[in-house]
């Protein structure tokens, strides 16, 4: 899990660095919410919401690693 994590990170740091900061801040809201009730508040498809943390997960991962 750890290689693929770190290369989720790496390509969306290298693919998309002006919405690394974003797919963070978002991630993080939806540990401090929980992923159901932000998906339903912010009117998400909880599928997407997913996708969005573990991209955000894996960009902070990334970063960890890299410094």
């Amino acid at each position: 899990m750890d290689t693929n994590l770190y290369s989720i990170g790496a390509y969306f740091h290298d693919r998309h660095p002006d919405l690394v900061e974003s797919v963070v801040d978002e991630a993080q809201a939806f540990e401090r919410a929980g992923l159901e009730a932000y998906a339903r508040d912010g009117g998400l498809d909880p599928e997407t919401a997913f996708q969005t943390l573990v991209t955000g997960l894996a960009v902070r991962y990334y970063r960890a690693v890299n410094g």
